[in-house]
């Protein structure tokens, strides 16, 4: 089956303190985004990868490749307003039979979460990664909370894939902010969404401190 990905770039970095959007970063040697498409590259030559780009990042982006000299084949497509609109607007260009959608900032996410996913959506349709929450959990507020049962919880990663024909009908529905994610849309169809292992190192870069710990996994 033919494998699309779908890497979503839209992010502005407020939380960085930088005036330069986290995926555009250089982390050894390399902008992150391009670190995160060299991964799926790698998983698999032949994959289709389409970038979703903010329209006054396009052109910073294609002197990027120019400046590094990044050769790897890509399509871009324009972002929307919100994150839905942007991969609604990239599923249009998806020509692959198992689609993926991931976050332009998790450059680590290790091949064997790439097929993991793959995999189980290959067989039931929609899987995503994730890690089980180490720490305590408590639901509440500061005046009053209650502990919460940690092994009913997880943390949820990306890629998320899906065959394509089901995400295409879960973008039929219109958009709410109340979805934050494609497994969310996918769920209000009332389709079951699987749990694949996913891995440590997939770190979403947030913060400053998220990319240095980027930066100190990668030089390991």
């Amino acid at each position: 089956m033919k494998q699309s990905v779908i890497i979503t770039a839209g992010g502005i970095g407020k939380r960085m303190n930088s005036d330069l959007p986290k995926q555009y970063i250089p982390v050894n040697g390399l902008p992150v985004l391009m670190h995160t498409i060299n991964k799926f590259y790698e998983f698999n030559s032949e994959i289709q990868i389409v970038i979703s780009l903010p329209k006054d990042f396009i052109q910073l982006w294609r002197d990027l490749c120019q400046k590094h000299n990044f050769k790897v084949l890509h399509e871009i497509t324009e972002g929307g307003a919100e994150r839905y609109h942007s991969i609604k607007n990239a599923l249009k260009k998806v020509t692959g039979d198992i689609v993926m959608v991931h976050d332009a900032v998790r450059p680590l996410v290790s091949l064997q979460t790439i097929s993991n996913v793959i995999n189980q959506a290959r067989v039931k349709g929609a899987a995503i990664p994730v890690l089980p929450v180490k720490d305590t959990l408590r639901k509440g507020n500061s005046e009053r909370s209650q502990h919460q049962d940690r092994s009913e919880f997880w943390i949820v990663q990306t890629p998320q894939a899906f065959k394509v024909e089901l995400l295409n009908e879960a973008y039929e529905i219109p958009y709410s902010s109340a979805v934050t994610d494609d497994a969310s849309l996918v769920e209000a169809l009332g389709k079951q969404v699987f749990l694949t292992e996913g891995n440590e190192e997939n770190i979403k870069i947030t913060t400053p401190f998220d990319l240095k710990l980027v930066e100190f996994l990668m030089e390991k």
